[in-house]
């Protein structure tokens, strides 16, 4: 471990006094997964344990192999390599239903004997991800990426699970006009647009008894209906949200022909990254420090982003709170649902939290997930530092049976918990491949 992150600290400070890798060489595995795993605050921990499931997904995507292929093991990392290309996933298509709520249950003609962990594997790695947005504007004088952090998820709900989530937002638009709903204050007119709002009663400016815009902490609503919550539980399982800011709220945007959202920047009573998603028809968001208004539904800004129907918009960073965005007048019937979770300061005084939320474990791609069939155990995700010791057992033990005795021999001692330079870089800092998304 010592090799590989040396280069960051050293064994002694100026003074001469034992430095931290000093001490780190002390201690044994268990030791080393004790220092990593215990006493930090709730965020630290979180952002460690994200890494972490990045990192282990990495290697289990390096390992996701037919038999006959033979892996090597390189002796300074211990990541295993493939001498031959890696397979791609099979043919099956984004039909798959996944019986996680969303798809229904029982098997498809698309599920070809698959297993649950194998139909995941093969959709979790069928998405497509966008994080390479830029856009340069001179901000006080300074020359800035307004779009940094958007990222644009496409293929993360296929055509049937789009289907039932469309029909369970006509359902809640026909209760909210019965009166069905527990608070009438949020089936409204929005901006152009029919909104329906769950979890918190968000105000968009002053109201007529002087509230100001942001969340109604006196107002009830009902909680999020259960299809919304294993929409939430997909999108963190499949890391298009992180496990630090899972929502708790959203809005339901109901939009006929020519119905527009006018240039805003979400309100700071919601956390950063939220995100929305849509459905039925595909439109674009516009982006940029200044948004004009053209005329009534129609505006002009310096970047168009398409968002096709299924895809997931994340906004964080610049990209949410420095660049405004809107929705010209759209081309046809669209849905849209936001999801935001609320800061711990702004909750309702009657909210309570959902313990369907708490906890969400990412989704990590194992050798026994891949449908390639290449017979090994499963990882253990029930914790993450449990996964950690299972993936490092499992690395292990393929060195072993895949080098000679005389390559095994040298392994380090503690190798059972490398890691390469960038795949834990500070707490609270983002790695290079992160700063240049």
């Amino acid at each position: 471990m010592a090799g590989d992150i040396s280069g960051k600290l050293t064994d002694s400070d100026s003074a001469g006094r034992t430095g931290t890798i000093g001490l780190l060489k002390t201690l044994n595995r268990d030791e080393l997964l004790e220092v990593l795993s215990q006493g930090f605050c709730q965020h630290c921990e979180a952002l460690l344990e994200e890494r972490i499931h990045q990192l282990l997904n990495k290697r289990g995507s390096e390992s996701t192999v037919t038999s006959d292929i033979t892996l090597i093991s390189n002796p300074v990392t211990g990541k295993q390599l493939a001498r031959t290309p890696l397979p791609p996933p099979p043919a099956a298509n984004s039909d798959i239903l996944l019986n996680d709520g969303l798809g229904g249950s029982g098997s498809t003609s698309s599920d070809n004997g698959l297993s649950e962990e194998q139909k995941e594997h093969i959709r979790f790695s069928q998405v497509v991800r966008k994080k390479d947005f830029v856009h340069m504007e001179k901000i006080n004088g300074k020359s800035m990426n307004v779009l940094k952090g958007l990222e644009l998820h496409t293929k993360v709900f296929n055509a049937e699970e789009q289907k039932k989530i469309i029909e369970c937002v006509y359902n809640l638009q026909r209760m909210g006009q019965k009166g069905q709903l527990r608070e009438p204050r949020k089936w409204m007119r929005g901006k152009g647009r029919v909104t329906i709002q769950f979890g918190c009663c968000y105000n968009y400016a002053v109201d007529k008894i002087g509230n100001p815009p942001g969340i109604l902490r006196g107002e009830e609503v009902d909680p999020l209906p259960p299809l919304f919550k294993q929409m939430i539980k997909r999108m963190v399982r499949w890391h298009v949200l992180p496990t630090m800011c899972v929502p708790n709220s959203c809005i339901v945007n109901i939009y006929n022909e020519g119905d527009c959202i006018p240039p805003h920047i979400d309100h700071h009573d919601f956390l950063r990254p939220f995100c929305t998603v849509s459905f039925l028809t595909q439109c674009n968001i516009l982006f940029g420090s200044s948004l004009k208004i053209v005329s009534p539904g129609e505006f002009s800004g310096p970047v168009s982003i398409p968002l096709p129907v299924g895809s997931v918009l994340i906004l964080n960073g610049n990209g949410a709170d420095i660049a405004k965005h809107c929705v010209p007048a759209v081309p046809g019937k669209r849905i849209s649902i936001t999801f935001r979770r609320m800061d711990e300061s702004k909750l309702p005084y009657n909210f309570l939290p959902d313990p369907e939320l708490s906890r969400i474990k990412p989704f990590i791609v194992s050798p026994s997930s891949a449908p390639q069939g290449h017979h090994q155990k499963p990882v253990i995700n029930s914790s993450f530092v449990k996964a950690i010791v299972q993936q490092n057992q499992h690395r292990n033990d393929q060195a072993i049976k895949d080098k000679s005795d005389q390559e095994a021999t040298k392994t380090t001692k503690n190798d059972s918990f490398l890691c390469g330079n960038d795949d834990f870089p500070p707490l609270g800092k983002a790695s290079k491949g992160a700063s240049r998304r």
